[in-house]
């Protein structure tokens, strides 16, 4: 072999092991050993107080109803002495609370966590629209670290197709539909009542019945056969977690009120007059 070629062969071996170094140094540097840099969110590897984000950020509330939003503080141990755990709401950027105090008058809120617990949970009673907005859990570390969570108080809401007046004559079946809609959850019940008192659907009367069919939606059926004058009256759908709202039935003996006279022959006068004057203008 040549001089020539061997200075080559000497070249290009420092070259590939230069490289091979160079590759290993990099895997060390970015979390060799087998584990991808993601790895550095082990942990294992944290030294610091850092949030658990498996928890959700986004909670919605009904309007009355006591809610909770979550903030899991992982690594924190027994730090809390030098470092706490706040909430500030983001609309006024009022400080809610530090450690399990209450920073603040309004009442509602109070912070839930266990000597040993890593949760750090607000509590809001009585939730209003109001409330709705970013509230944020922080760490006074060196360099602070937040979690925010965004909050939705919605009010469910609640109507009875053809209110506010029902016309049906004797002997008909009153049918009564009542819809519950913007609710997180279906209500766990819903009463109707005739005249202030909650109805008997196995009364001597009979022929009463409800069908309920809950989806995104809640809607209530009230069935009345063989409605008799007796039946008329105020009849009100209650659910458990949305307002309450009524229907007033009247049963017919065959007479006909203004309220329904308005739609036929009650207008026929003023139509003619209308008629005249047109001719008379035309003419």
């Amino acid at each position: 072999m040549s001089a020539i070629s061997v200075a080559a062969w000497l070249l290009s071996a420092v070259a590939f092991a230069a490289i091979n170094n160079g590759a290993h140094c990099y895997s060390m540097l970015h979390g060799g050993s087998g584990k991808s840099a993601n790895s550095l969110d082990d942990s294992s590897i944290r030294s610091g107080p850092y949030f658990d984000l498996s928890t959700t950020n986004n909670v919605t509330a009904l309007v009355g109803k006591t809610t909770f939003l979550p903030c899991r503080v992982k690594n924190l141990g027994n730090k809390t002495m030098t470092l706490q755990v706040s909430w500030i709401r983001h609309r006024d950027t009022h400080l809610l609370t530090v450690g399990t105090y209450t920073y603040t008058n309004d009442q509602r809120f109070r912070v839930f966590h266990g000597a040993l617990a890593d949760n750090w949970m607000l509590q809001i009673k009585y939730p209003q629209i109001r409330d709705s907005g970013f509230y944020e859990c922080q760490v006074s570390t060196p360099t602070p670290i937040s979690h925010i969570v965004h909050l939705n108080v919605i009010q469910p809401q609640t109507k009875i197709l053809g209110a506010p007046d029902l016309y049906i004559n004797r002997g008909s079946t009153i049918n009564l539909t009542c819809i519950i809609w913007q609710s997180p959850e279906a209500p766990a019940y819903i009463f109707w009542n005739h005249k202030d008192a909650i109805i008997n659907y196995e009364s001597t009367r009979g022929g009463v019945s409800v069908v309920t069919e809950k989806g995104d939606s809640t809607t209530s059926f009230l069935l009345v056969q063989d409605a008799k004058p007796s039946d008329s009256g105020q009849y009100t759908c209650n659910p458990s977690n949305a307002p309450a709202k009524s229907i007033t039935v009247h049963v017919l003996n065959g007479e006909y009120p203004a309220a329904m006279q308005h739609g036929g022959q009650a207008k026929q006068p003023r139509l003619y007059s209308l008629l005249l004057c047109l001719c008379l203008l035309l003419y």
